[in-house]
């Protein structure tokens, strides 16, 4: 493979699920002073891919297929067991919302607080505050503790800080499947301009048209394994032929 700015290389990864069923507190005592046994759950099975710089790819599959432990990889939370990952640029990974807010605080101190975990310094957090509030519409919930808001408005503050500290590469988890179709709007149009500016981007959907009218080409996971892999159109078929489902029509065609 010709060498990009994210190279995965024979990337294998499993886990350990416990087997044993306790029932008793006699049970849980003597589980302290023997090995558990377990099963293993191998949730990437060599799996490899290069992205080049500038490009947009999609990974798509069922549930359970290890989208979700590639990302982390990609994002340095999980390491893989065998194989490597070489990410050549800063990365900015958006992948479960709200992790790490505070909730006794309101939407200005948690974007001080995530925007400083993402990388950015303090005054440029303050600069941009009021983008950020504009961006999730949550001028008027400024002070509001974030405790008191609802799952959409944290998911719109979050994606909306998240942005503001986007680095050359971008790790996305279904980055267009939150708020409603206005705030989707605006996400599209901020990462066409991501994606112009030349910024890489992962990108993780289960909406065909997502990915076909965003990504330059996809990969299809199933049971860990990389099962189609190249043109957008090709990979999406592939898919709707192992879920059974069909093709859905694209959301921001109709809230144009």
């Amino acid at each position: 493979m010709t060498p990009g700015i994210i190279e995965v290389r024979n990337v294998c990864k499993s886990f350990t699920i416990p087997s044993v069923h306790r029932s008793t507190l006699r049970e849980h005592a003597l589980d302290l002073f023997r090995r558990r046994p377990g099963e293993r759950l191998h949730v990437l099975d060599d799996v490899s891919f290069t992205v080049q710089r500038g490009e947009t790819i999609g990974i798509m599959g069922r549930n359970g297929s290890g989208k979700s432990t590639l990302l982390k990889i990609l994002a340095g939370i999980y390491l893989p067991d065998s194989g490597a990952v070489a990410m050549h640029a800063p990365s900015t990974a958006i992948l479960e919302l709200g992790v790490g807010w505070n909730p006794e605080l309101d939407a200005i101190d948690n974007i001080l607080l995530i925007g400083s975990v993402m990388g950015l310094s303090l005054r440029e957090l303050r600069e941009a505050t009021d983008e950020i509030l504009e961006f999730a519409e949550l001028e008027r919930f400024a002070r509001l503790k974030v405790l008191h808001y609802s799952s959409g408005m944290a998911s719109r503050l979050a994606y909306s800080i998240a942005f503001k500290a986007v680095r050359e590469i971008l790790i996305l988890d279904e980055i267009f499947a939150v708020g409603d179709a206005g705030f989707r709007a605006r996400c599209e149009e901020r990462y066409r301009k991501l994606s112009a500016a030349g910024h890489t981007v992962v990108l993780v959907s289960h909406t065909t048209s997502i990915v076909t009218e965003f990504c330059d080409k996809a990969i299809l996971l199933d049971q860990g394994r990389i099962v189609a892999e190249g043109h957008p159109r090709m990979v999406t078929d592939a898919y709707l032929e192992l879920t059974g489902g069909t093709a859905e029509p694209s959301e921001f065609a109709v809230a144009r």
